[in-house]
């Protein structure tokens, strides 16, 4: 399968590319490297292509394909506080260029979205069920229920086969950890291999249910080889519950030794 991959040259994007070449398929990276990275496809062994969700070069090749996973998008909750119409703008309305190109194909691609846990929000409820009432706080979780709202809207109203996964906290292999937006795991794992305090947000115990990006890589790839739809957005998670004093303990296990932590206040 020819798979176009949106965001292709994040943290996601290039464990996915790599995985869909050792299974056989021809992806094609896409990215605007406003926070993928170059690097990441450097003598890559599959096509990749440099643009926004926002251009017409993104239509022309999801009409060139047989699926579609987008990941494409401005990521984190601090940064869309900081900048909420550049986030509305790539995630909510660059997925509804991407459904209308596909939708209108001459032979319309199999599409995957995704989604995120923030869109729970405010809800309290744990484990979070996809029957839940969304909550979103965050412009970053308006935006990415937009995209999930459109992904089904499109199936409903144009007959297009469409999928949207909810991730939870995804980590691993790519997953940069040196700008002020980084996720918890690589922040965390990058302050103790170079002796650095850990900054530790509030208390430290609010959980997390962590989620290894080789897991939704596979999750992804079967979705799209065997064109699966649901009519309701779907949680990509295991319905864990991991504190950051828990995952601090675990790091400090691998290390050798206990770690300096320094807290702050909570982010909003």
């Amino acid at each position: 399968m020819r798979v176009l991959v949106t965001g292709g040259a994040g943290f996601v994007g290039t464990n996915l590319c790599r995985h869909l070449v050792e299974h056989g398929h021809e992806p094609i990276a896409f990215d605007d490297f406003s926070t993928g990275f170059r690097r990441n496809v450097l003598g890559a062994d599959y096509e990749v292509v440099e643009g926004s969700v926002l251009d017409d070069e993104c239509s022309r090749l999801v009409r060139s394909v047989d699926g579609v996973i987008h990941l494409a998008a401005i990521p984190s909750v601090p940064r869309s506080i900081d900048a909420p119409r550049p986030t509305h703008d790539v995630n909510a309305t660059g997925t509804l260029e991407l459904l209308r190109a596909a939708a209108f194909a001459d032979a319309p691609p199999h599409v995957v979205v995704a989604s995120s846990s923030s869109v729970y929000g405010a809800n309290p409820t744990l484990p979070k069920r996809e029957d839940m009432v969304c909550q979103p706080m965050s412009p970053y979780a308006v935006s990415k229920l937009a995209t999930e709202q459109y992904t089904l809207a499109w199936q409903r109203s144009y007959g297009l086969g469409t999928l949207a996964f909810r991730f939870f906290n995804v980590f691993g292999p790519y997953q940069a950890p040196g700008h002020a937006y980084a996720a918890v795991v690589p922040a965390f794992v990058d302050a103790a291999l170079s002796d650095r305090p850990v900054q530790v947000h509030g208390d430290g115990e609010q959980s997390r249910d962590f989620t290894y990006v080789g897991t939704v890589c596979e999750t992804l790839r079967l979705a799209v080889e065997r064109r699966v739809t649901h009519p309701t957005p779907v949680n990509l998670a295991f319905g864990t519950r991991v504190t950051l004093l828990e995952l601090l303990a675990l790091i400090e296990e691998r290390v050798g030794h206990p770690l300096e932590r320094e807290h702050g206040p909570a982010r909003t």
